[in-house]
């Protein structure tokens, strides 16, 4: 599976897995007056004041409910409108360059993946496909046979008579061959297309048409996942082959713009569009021919129709929920308190435990369109270091999330077979240490307290964050802060989240961000963003080489990964890869906060956790 970049920190309700956010309980610890002739007041001890906010933590923990999936769900029956929203109209309804989140949430609900991952077996599990390994021990060679599934339908509701397009191999493959992997159309999946070769060289991952369901992978040498390579989402070569052969790369970019019929656009998924509002709403509509049944029979999902409204921002979202008019909220951290303290409410506030991912702040180390002083900092891995040592992670803990969040200091999720709790970040919260390291390539305090480099040029940078993303914000202003006592200037600018994705994939002009990828769950996943050459690899993509050494050992130990079998040897591996990455720290990850939902009591089959999120295929409407 590829990586796609999410706002930092935010997340909503929608259709299918639904991850929500930490949040900040607001505490305030009180000094008790003091009687008697002094008149004075009581000092409270560090310790007490840790203990007045453990206690308040457990106390708001426990008027919340912990519910994790996986198993329990009970069969329902269809029908319910689930009403949600996005903060933006969508900006196509193209699966190829839907990058923001507003869109994503409107799109993926039409697509499906190939497989399944269990996330608590930790296994992948056939979905639109099952799947066979076949391994050549003695040729070193390895293919993956998917077959489709027999009743599987692109489908629209302008289709009449109903029944929709037979899906075949021939899409797989022509999106395969033709999509992802077009360079020139910067698809998240064209990296993973190719494997390091023992010789250095790089060799493709060919996929064949074997019959109309059928389609295999041919790896040029055996792999550790071969699943996770070839795992993928697919659109319909019925509309997207005929745009490309007459429009060129312009007609899959133009297709399904915002300006066509909706109902025209095909789902191979749960909902499908059939209403679209500019600046109103966006409605899906439950698709009659997916696939997937429930253990009655009945088809899923059991949700009749969803309904996004395009509201401003998250303080309208959250005034929706109170007001009852929509179904679930990803509670911020000024929210939190609120929605407990209501008495007798039609809601349940969920505790689904800390976050696997975190947001990072990144410096840009692409010569492309930055100033060349600038470059010079953020090229020094000395600098970086120092940067992470200015970070206060444990302020932002108390501040912003008020204890309900730890600092990030592992490159691997808890969850990943690699994860090694002794491999942890070095450079935490130490401002001596960072001028110690700012000292050691030339930058030092001038007589009035300014970090200065050997030129005399003083330290300074802007901070790119989403403007929607209300804790990111104040995450960069609490980082903007601590940079300031150290003497250096830091200006927090908060820009819309579109525009941020841009900066990142296309101008490159960008001096510092923070944004999230997610969860580091898979050791040989992302292969976009932490290889040199892929597309998301966010501080310098797409190197035709490494440009570093210490990327090209990365890039080295990322396909030894890959390409080990013995768990134990790919422990090594993998170990020196993390140490690698939280040592040169390319991206500095914050914090993992708790993670909240609050789901309106009227539906049932409600299961929420930060391994899996809320996934509302099995939700239902209750029995009145």
């Amino acid at each position: 599976m590829n990586t796609r970049i999410k706002r930092a920190g935010t997340a909503r309700a929608r259709p299918g897995a639904i991850t929500a956010l930490a949040f900040l309980i607001p505490i305030v610890l009180l000094a008790a007056s003091c009687g008697g002739s002094g008149g004075g007041e009581d000092e409270i001890t560090l310790e007490e004041a840790e203990h007045l906010k453990a206690s308040a933590k457990s106390e708001i923990l426990s008027r919340t409910v912990e519910k994790p999936g996986g198993s329990g769900f009970a069969v329902g029956q269809v029908g319910g409108t689930w009403v949600a929203s996005i903060n933006n109209d969508p900006k196509t309804f193209n699966t190829m360059t839907a990058r923001d989140g507003d869109t994503r949430d409107v799109v993926d609900p039409l697509f499906d993946f190939l497989a399944d991952y269990d996330v608590y077996e930790r296994a992948f599990i056939p979905n639109l496909a099952s799947f066979e390994v076949n391994i050549d021990e003695e040729a070193d060679r390895l293919t993956v046979v998917y077959t489709l599934r027999d009743d599987l339908y692109w489908t629209t509701p302008a289709d009449d008579p109903p029944g929709g397009v037979k899906v075949t191999s021939d899409d797989v493959v022509f999106w395969y061959d033709e999509i992802l992997g077009d360079r020139s159309l910067q698809q998240p999946g064209y990296a993973s297309q190719f494997i390091e070769m023992p010789d250095g060289g790089k060799a493709h991952i060919d996929i064949e048409k074997l019959d109309e369901r059928r389609f295999a992978f041919h790896y040029p040498r055996i792999v550790s996942n071969p699943i996770l390579s070839t795992n993928m989402q697919f659109g319909p070569r019925y509309i997207y082959e005929p745009a490309k052969r007459e429009r060129g790369l312009e007609g899959v970019l133009d297709a399904f713009s915002v300006d066509t019929d909706v109902t025209t656009v095909p789902s191979i998924g749960e909902f499908y569009i059939t209403e679209y509002s500019p600046g109103v709403r966006v409605v899906l509509e439950r698709n009659p021919r997916y696939w997937k049944r429930d253990e009655g029979g009945q088809s899923l999902p059991y949700i009749e129709k969803v309904v996004y409204r395009i509201v401003p921002d998250v303080n309208t979202e959250f005034l929706l929920f109170k007001e009852g008019t929509k179904d679930a909220y990803s509670v911020r951290p000024e929210d939190l308190d609120e929605l407990l303290s209501v008495q007798n409410p039609d809601y349940t506030v969920y505790n689904g435990g800390e976050s696997l991912g975190s947001a990072f702040f990144s410096f840009n180390q692409n010569p492309e369109h930055m100033n060349p002083v600038v470059f010079s900092w953020f090229s020094r891995t000395e600098f970086r270091q120092a940067m992470s040592c200015l970070l206060n992670r444990p302020r932002i803990a108390r501040q912003v999330y008020r204890g309900l969040a730890v600092p990030a200091h592992h490159f691997f999720a808890e969850p990943n077979p690699f994860y090694d709790d002794d491999i942890r970040l070095e450079y935490t919260y130490d401002p001596q240490r960072a001028v110690s390291l700012l000292a050691e390539i030339g930058i030092t305090p001038d007589a009035e307290g300014t970090m200065t480099d050997a030129e005399g040029n003083p330290i300074e940078f802007t901070i790119n964050v989403g403007a929607e993303n209300n804790i990111g914000v104040d995450i960069c202003n609490i980082f903007a802060d601590e940079l300031a006592q150290a003497g250096i200037t830091a200006r927090v600018r908060p820009i819309d989240f579109q525009k941020l994705v841009e900066m990142i994939t296309s101008t490159y002009e960008w001096e510092v961000m923070t944004a999230s990828l997610g969860a580091n769950y898979w050791p040989s996943s992302g292969v976009n963003v932490w290889r040199s050459d892929g597309n998301f690899h966010v501080w310098h993509p797409l190197q035709e080489e490494p440009a570093t050494e210490w990327e090209a050992r990365i890039d080295e130990l990322y396909n030894d990964g890959r390409f080990t079998l013995d768990h134990a040897k790919a422990k090594a591996i993998y170990d020196e890869y993390q140490r690698l990455i939280l040592e040169q720290l390319p991206v500095m990850y914050i914090v993992h906060p708790l993670s909240f939902l609050a789901v309106r009591d009227r539906w049932d089959n409600v299961f929420f956790d930060t391994l899996n999120g809320l996934d509302t295929t099995y939700v239902f409407l209750k029995q009145e």
